[in-house]
């Protein structure tokens, strides 16, 4: 009987492997040939690897395999010896002896994948999504947005929080109205949750404080460079808390580690997509009609809509803050009751106002959340004064019934936060697979 005990070191080197190797040392590597600059009797071999790329070279007489069998794509398996060379990516580059193919392309790479910048549409780098990643800072973009989810977790697992998971299908959504995916479940109505507000509060009751990552869906038939109908959304809930400003405190700290750690351990991606990180040592809170005053003010523009923040007003709050402050981040708090959910708690000195923020960056809105009703009577009285039922909520109200303490939460929508980061203009840049009205693929 033969067992299986635990990983082995493996055979084949990884970058970190080369970089602390002497010169004239042998090294196995195996990958992707990511580019072949042909010099003649010599010829650089790129290798694509996790970590970066590694230049090998081919020496005619000396490798055992033609040029000629190789091509940009293919995955291949070498071993060489290490050679010191200034000029090559980390100072090192490998001289080939021998070459097997792990797979062969089948055609030519349709995209220039090896070049410093894709020169290509949006549309033509989403439609060949698994190909224009292979690009060196296509990909170096999403190791960046790995470094924010890291950081999330991290901070929470530090301050005490537990990570659950909940149901994306439910039989009724938190947020309501009419931008939800409605689908047939075994012949029941259900829709796809458009956020894990409802479970959240729930498992408060349960573990005092909780978050989550994970897909939520929005039926929003909009085209703009700023939604998508699925993207990742961080969501914490938090209770005993004594203000909402409680949660605003904590998604500061959470920037403030997570800028830390992209700084520690993704300055290499950060250099490769010349990022500079925001200032996050302090964000500036305004009150929703102070912060619509000021830029009414400043830029001269009329206020529309008394109840919420159009795009154009979110930009130009962002522009004060960064003039008047130098801030890169700011809190809008005290949204009207009128556009926030049932939940949400009024401002006991003025009802018509709520104790919720959304979180701006660079005048985008990147985050909502606020300080939650968690007594029973009042969630009720709520839900019959925005003319809501109570179907589908039963078990939801449960919690409340059987006493839940003082509470609050957020989402942030990863997508545009790694937007706004990156300093992109399409939040498309900052998803994988996006998926918006006209895309289902791939």
């Amino acid at each position: 009987m033969e067992f299986i005990t635990g990983l082995k070191q493996q055979e084949e080197a990884e970058l970190e492997d080369l970089l602390k190797a002497e010169e004239g040392t042998t090294i196995i590597l195996e990958g992707a040939v990511h580019s072949i600059r042909d010099m003649g009797e010599i010829a650089f071999v790129i290798l694509r690897k996790r970590e970066g790329l590694i230049q090998t070279v081919w020496e005619e007489g000396k490798t055992d395999l033609e040029l000629s069998e190789i091509r940009e794509g293919d995955y291949i398996h070498v071993t060489g010896q290490i050679k010191d060379e200034e000029r090559a990516p980390h100072g090192k580059e490998v001289r080939l002896s021998t070459i097997r193919h792990l797979s062969h392309v089948s055609c030519p790479l349709p995209l220039p994948i090896d070049k410093w910048k894709l020169n290509t549409s949006l549309e033509a780098k989403l439609d060949r999504r698994s190909l224009s990643l292979r690009n060196i800072r296509e990909r170096a973009r999403f190791r960046i947005q790995e470094g924010i989810v890291r950081g999330f977790r991290d901070f929470l697992y530090e301050q005490g929080f537990t990570e659950i998971h909940t149901p994306k299908i439910g039989a009724k959504s938190a947020e309501g109205g009419a931008n939800m995916f409605r689908l047939s479940y075994f012949h029941r109505p259900a829709v796809l949750q458009q956020s894990p507000q409802l479970y959240k509060q729930m498992m408060v009751g349960v573990f005092d404080r909780v978050f989550e990552t994970g897909p939520v869906f929005r039926a929003e038939k909009h085209n703009t460079r700023r939604h998508l109908n699925e993207y990742t959304s961080l969501d914490f809930e938090m209770g005993y808390i004594h203000s909402f400003l409680d949660i605003c405190a904590m998604e500061t700290g959470f920037l403030q580690y997570t800028m830390n750690l992209l700084e520690k351990e993704y300055s290499k991606e950060l250099k490769l997509l010349n990022i500079t990180l925001p200032d996050v040592e302090k964000i500036p809170y305004v009150r929703f009609d102070e912060a619509k005053r000021l830029v009414s003010e400043k830029y001269n523009r009329k206020i529309r809509n008394p109840f919420d923040l159009e795009p154009e007003e979110e930009e130009l709050i962002g522009k004060y803050f960064k003039e008047e402050y130098n801030a890169d981040f700011v809190f809008v708090t005290h949204y009207p009751s009128k556009k926030r959910p049932f939940y949400a708690m009024d401002d006991p000195e003025d009802t018509r106002y709520t104790l919720s923020f959304d979180l701006l960056y660079h005048g985008l809105e990147i985050t909502t959340g606020g300080q939650r009703i968690h007594d029973l009577n009042m969630l009720e009285e709520k839900i019959e004064a925005k003319g809501m039922t109570e179907e589908g909520l039963e078990q939801y109200l449960d919690a409340f019934r059987f006493g839940m303490p003082p509470h609050g939460g957020l989402g942030i929508g990863l997508e545009r936060l790694t937007m706004q980061l990156l300093g992109e203009d399409n939040v498309r840049e900052a998803c994988l697979f996006p998926r918006d009205m006209s895309r289902l693929e791939p």
